[in-house]
């Protein structure tokens, strides 16, 4: 049974589509295919996949989702596919999504696990990790710039953010604790507007 509720404000926004289970699986194996450097660099191709071309999510639920993603276990990628999955085809939907998402890199860490173990000292390898690691860099920082311009929305957001920011580079507070600490900080500054409304 697919999952209902009301809709969100994207939703009168856009006309969403409806997702075919080999739909899922091969959106979602093409953004697992080739997104280097993990769930954060995932972002862009997610956004032109799932938003631009099947209208299955608009942009701030894929930031909700992506969101959700980011403070459930789990690698983020999978979390996400399974996620949206989930909100199109249900049960089938979310784990065709997952499918799709890890087959990728199930197959080439197969591949090339062996390949890989005799040719990591190579120069030309080493030269080449060095570039993907410079791609992916600007990957993150334009998921990052994203995520920006659609959270940082009020001083209030800003505040947590450089809060977190700063939390994390100079306390190395872990994870765990600022997850809640930032679902606490969010409860209360909606309780704070909704009173002084």
């Amino acid at each position: 049974m697919r999952p209902v509720g009301p809709p969100s404000d994207g939703q009168h926004r856009m006309k969403k589509r409806e997702a075919g289970l080999w739909e899922l699986y091969f959106s979602f194996f093409k953004i697992g295919g080739l997104t280097f450097g993990g769930g954060y660099a995932m972002l862009p191709m997610l956004q032109r996949e799932v938003i631009d071309r099947h209208h299955w999510v608009d942009e701030q639920e894929v930031l909700d989702i992506y969101a959700i993603g980011q403070c459930t276990p789990g690698i983020i990628a999978v979390n996400t596919a399974t996620m949206i999955g989930y909100r199109k085809r249900g049960v089938l939907g979310a784990i065709v999504a997952t499918l799709g998402e890890v087959t990728p890199s199930l197959l080439i860490i197969i591949t090339l696990a062996s390949i890989l173990l005799r040719l990591q000292d190579n120069l030309w390898i080493q030269r080449a990790f060095g570039g993907i690691r410079v791609a992916v860099c600007a990957l993150i920082t334009q998921a990052i710039v994203n995520l920006a311009k659609k959270s940082l929305v009020d001083w209030q957001t800003i505040l947590l953010y450089l809060l977190v920011v700063g939390a994390s580079t100079f306390a190395h507070l872990s994870p765990l604790a600022v997850v809640p600490l930032a679902i606490v900080y969010g409860l209360m500054v909606q309780h704070l507007k909704r009173r002084a409304a």
